[in-house]
């Protein structure tokens, strides 16, 4: 009965234990649920990518490389695209630089493309817009802050396909580009040649040689001219030579005629 009741016992011990629940930290039931789950699968997949980029890379070189390359490049542009300060400080920079000028040397082209960059942006017509690589610059019928119905209404708003025609410049690694071709000989006044004739319209920049030469005699014309005593003294010999070779030339023909 002893050895029963002892039996009887370890067995009520043993199923109480298996009743009981288990009880489980917080980070294992994280685990073991469908967030858990999704993480460790998110985390499987990009450690097989990277495993994939990393052996795609040793065996073929050259196709990493470009790409490589591409990717860089790509940031590159990200990083150099000039923002709509950096436009309107060039426009006020060039603007300036005309505005010392002339306007009899200044570029016809330049200054009316400056110009009329310099009244839209007056007019607060002028709109940036970036496009991840480059950003453009565009205009548009009113000013932003008009309280206008046409001005404020979406619909009216400058629709996209006719960007193109309205497009003023564009940034790529840190330029302006349409700006920058506009400005090129600012200083030259083209009308004053058009008279001129056809070869003499164009002209050909200097080789280096010419310009060795120019630097050369530019700086010989700043030294003083110099005279040493012996230069002078042949000079004056020879002056008496050539004085009494002309005054015996005469002499003999006489001596000649008085002969015949």
């Amino acid at each position: 009965m002893a050895s029963l009741r002892v039996a009887r016992r370890m067995f009520c011990a043993a199923a109480e234990t298996a009743a009981a629940p288990v009880t489980s930290s917080r980070w294992e039931r994280l685990k073991n649920s469908k967030a858990g789950s999704w993480c460790r699968g998110l985390v499987s997949d990009y450690k097989e990518a990277c495993r994939e980029v990393v052996v795609g890379s040793w065996e073929r070189p050259v196709k990493a490389s470009v790409y490589a390359a591409l990717l860089g490049g790509a940031w590159a542009c990200f990083y150099t695209k000039p923002d709509r300060s950096s436009f309107d400080t060039t426009l006020l920079e060039f603007s300036n630089q005309l505005g010392l000028l002339s306007p009899w040397i200044r570029n016809g082209t330049s200054d009316g493309h400056v110009q009329s960059l310099v009244k839209l942006r007056n007019e607060g017509r002028l709109r940036h817009a970036s496009l991840g690589l480059l950003s453009l610059v565009y205009s548009a019928d009113y000013d932003a802050d008009a309280t206008l119905y046409e001005a404020q209404c979406s619909n009216l708003s400058v629709r996209w396909r006719e960007l193109p025609q309205r497009i003023l410049d564009v940034g790529f690694i840190g330029r302006w580009w349409v700006l920058d071709s506009k400005m090129k000989n600012f200083d030259v006044n083209e009308d004053e040649f058009k008279n001129l004739p056809a070869h003499m319209q164009a002209t050909s920049p200097p080789g280096v040689q010419e310009v060795e030469r120019s630097e050369r005699l530019h700086k010989e014309s700043w030294l003083a001219l110099t005279m040493e005593e012996e230069e002078k003294e042949p000079n004056a010999v020879d002056r008496k030579e050539e004085s009494v070779s002309e005054e015996s030339q005469p002499q003999a023909l006489k001596e000649e005629q008085t002969q015949a």
